[in-house]
């Protein structure tokens, strides 16, 4: 089971979250590295995967909008992919 860890404390990037993304899914070159292709990937995934989102605040406060835009899209594909659990911590 591949596991992702998105600590808003040591987040400085959204390109860090993609790099993150790639590696832990292995995702191939060609990813898109947007929040789009990020989205494809994970509600087409089968292979369950745990993504751990902590400091939620301190991440969008970092990357402001995209860091919203971000929270929203890993909620919402957590609702289509039964594959992808979202776990939220403030510490």
């Amino acid at each position: 089971m591949a596991e992702v860890v998105l600590d808003g404390l040591e987040i400085r990037s959204v390109e860090e979250v993609h790099d993150r993304f790639a590696q832990a899914l292995d995702l191939p070159d060609y990813y898109g590295r947007n929040l789009d292709a990020l989205f494809d990937c994970l509600t087409d995934r089968r292979e369950t995967m745990t993504v751990r989102l902590l400091h939620r605040e301190a991440l969008e406060d970092r990357l402001g909008r995209r860091g919203a835009a971000m929270v929203r899209l890993l909620r919402r594909a957590a609702e289509e992919n039964p594959a992808v659990t979202l776990l939220e911590a403030e510490n």
